[in-house]
């Protein structure tokens, strides 16, 4: 019987992609959701113009999906970029609409600037969507008045949730950033409780997503002020004082002993500290040293404290552990010329060319009432940047679906008129609240929404729901053939040059943390790029792991290799830290050795497809701060995978 139900249970690569994500509802986005989406139709009804009011709900629509920052700064860019990609791509859409094959090449066209300018970054990911999403719109749907009208209701909508947004910037200036700060101390806080458990390594996570956040927003901030702020010269000082206690952590944690109480209990102090803008630290007594771990965090928490207790930070005598960022100009041609000569740029720009060019013919070659959303299924779903391609295919589909029947209820049940805006205020604050919970949520949640408005400028009622779910089933499939199976890349699941670039990295800072002369800045500012790059490794992986066989288990062949590779970092920051602390230095023969170990892992990864085990015959001097780490690098090496 055990048998029978363990046969019929769901694989895990399907359970893993419809399992819901555990998050928070964002009330003050709920609210604002609410208000943008409602207040513009309310208004196209007062004024007798219901198809205007849609178009500025549907701009609202995707203000809201890019509603996701904490930072006001941030916020600004999510939202405000996009709409003007997004007006581009409407007013292009619009004059190739109703031109038979004009139309099919300028979508083609935008879909592969879309797809090639998605690479760049998170900002320029959502700016190609609404580019793609607005040109299919202005193409399929006959939009009101002049040729100008339509662009600047879709972008008044996504910017009137800005707007909603920036009364509290006054009050809360610099409150994101410094509650960011803060959840990183707490995290490094759990981080140390956690020395000696299996729980160890999660909490070592949560602090590498942590610190990315804060510096994100932190020299983003600063980039702008030039150092002139003196509270963001505070956070991001405090920024780089938690850093030492991050590195002293695995040597504390390899050191064995059992962990104190009083010292994670002080970290947390100081995280309250640090989000009221408290100088008045009160730092709870920590236990006398009994190790060089134990000195290195204790000397690492008492600096820490002493840099949240100073209320006046020299500028000039902070660094930046990642670098200060680039003017914007000069980020702009970077940005322009990665494009331009990355092939990854290039592959997935094609690939989102190819299935919208296929859409395009073959809603143009076969009769399909209203056929733009073919396009605009394949815009949302082809997104490898927002998660595996063939799950979202899956969950676009179950999502659809079920916000369908939201539809087919609403439609055929509620006439079309202010009716509809109280049918808003019950479905608009889904969408933020549902968002967080997966693709194939956001999805049930934002399909009667555009339903409903869209039915404002083509007047079908129920007649859209069948169009609708067999326009999306077919755009689902293009994307699964043309966009996933013809490009073996996306379904022979290897670990890449991404992780082989990481391991690389691992050898050059194993050199650096031994050597003479290496700037302890610059060593920070490695290590962090490590950390921050195997970060985007693991997220990588874990997105592969909800693809089917073989791709998925493929993936999780190469998943020991990257804890291992996480966990050589460890064992050098924790040698390095020790050697600070008056633990003995190896010698540069000892330390050759090691680094010719882990170059020679680095070239295994680039020859080969699967995981194939190499002994690696690791000795030194026993006693060595080395040893924890050829312990690691030969574990590392002896990873093998049974395909």
């Amino acid at each position: 019987m055990a048998a029978r139900s363990a046969a019929l249970a769901p694989p895990d690569w399907l359970v893993r992609t419809l399992r819901p994500q555990r998050t928070p509802v964002n009330r003050p986005a709920v609210l604002r959701a609410t208000v943008a989406l409602t207040l513009p139709l309310a208004l196209g009804l007062a004024a007798g113009e219901p198809a205007y009011g849609a178009l500025a709900s549907m701009g609202a629509l995707s203000g809201v999906i890019g509603d996701t920052a904490d930072a006001y700064r941030m916020r600004v860019l999510n939202i405000a970029v996009p709409q003007l990609f997004g007006a581009v791509g409407v007013t292009l859409g619009a004059l190739a609409h109703g031109h038979g094959w004009v139309a099919v090449s300028t979508l083609t066209a935008i879909a592969l600037v879309s797809g090639m300018i998605s690479s760049i970054g998170a900002v320029a990911s959502v700016s190609g969507l609404l580019l793609l999403l607005n040109a299919v719109i202005g193409t399929g749907l006959p939009l009101p008045g002049p040729w100008w009208l339509a662009p600047l209701l879709l972008t008044g909508g996504g910017l009137l949730v800005l707007l909603l947004a920036l009364p509290a910037w006054p009050l809360r200036s610099g409150v994101p950033e410094r509650a960011a700060v803060a959840d990183t101390y707490r995290t490094v806080a759990e981080l140390l409780a956690a020395r000696g458990r299996d729980a160890y390594d999660e909490a070592r996570h949560a602090v590498t997503r942590s610190l990315n956040q804060s510096y994100d927003l932190v020299l983003a901030r600063r980039a702008r002020h030039h150092g002139r702020s003196p509270e963001l010269t505070r956070l991001l000082a405090q920024l780089n004082a938690i850093t030492p206690v991050v590195e002293a952590a695995p040597a504390a944690r390899l050191d064995g002993g059992p962990p104190s109480d009083a010292v994670p209990a002080a970290v947390r102090a100081l995280a309250a500290a640090v989000a009221a803008g408290s100088t008045a630290v009160v730092t709870p007594p920590l236990p006398v040293p009994a190790s060089a771990a134990d000195r290195a965090v204790d000397h690492a928490v008492r600096h820490a404290a002493e840099v949240v207790a100073t209320p006046d930070i020299d500028p000039g005598a902070v660094d930046d552990r990642l670098g200060r960022p680039a003017a914007l100009g000069v980020r702009a041609v970077r940005a322009a010329r990665d494009v331009a000569l990355s092939g990854a740029s290039w592959r997935y720009g094609l690939r989102l060319a190819l299935c919208v060019g296929v859409a395009q013919v073959l809603v143009s070659t076969v009769p399909v009432p209203r056929s733009y959303w073919v396009a605009l299924t394949i815009t949302f779903v082809l997104k490898p940047d927002f998660g595996s391609v063939f799950s979202r295919a899956l969950l676009r589909a179950l999502g659809t679906v079920a916000g369908l029947l939201v539809a087919a209820a609403v439609l055929s049940q509620v006439q079309r008129g202010w009716w509809d805006v109280a049918v808003l205020l019950v479905l608009a604050p889904l969408v933020p609240a549902l968002t967080p919970r997966g693709y194939g949520y956001q999805t049930a949640a934002i399909t009667p929404v555009i339903l409903l408005l869209s039915d404002h400028l083509n007047h079908q009622g129920t007649g859209l729901l069948l169009p609708r779910l067999v326009d999306s089933l077919t755009g689902c499939a293009i994307v699964l053939v043309a966009g996933y199976l013809l490009w073996p890349e996306s379904w022979h699941a290897r670990v890449g040059t991404r992780l082989a670039d990481a391991v690389e990295d691992t050898a050059r800072y194993v050199e650096s943390a031994f050597g003479d002369g290496t700037d302890p800045a610059a060593r920070a500012r490695m290590r962090r790029r490590i950390y921050r790059n195997l970060s985007v490794v693991r997220t990588e992986f874990q997105r592969a792991l909800t693809e089917p066989p073989p791709a998925g288990r493929r993936a999780a062949a190469w998943w020991p290799l990257v804890v291992a590779v996480e966990r050589i970092v460890d064992a050098t920051t924790a040698a390095r830290v020790r050697v600070g602390h008056g633990a003995p230095p190896p010698t540069g023969a000892e330390v050759e050795r090691v680094v010719r170990h882990i170059r020679e892992l680095t070239e295994g990864i680039r020859r080969s497809a699967v995981l194939v085990g190499v002994r690696a015959d690791l000795t030194g001097p026993a006693g060595s701060v080395l040893e924890p780490l050829r312990q690691e690098v030969a574990a590392a090496r002896a990873v093998a995978s049974p395909h």
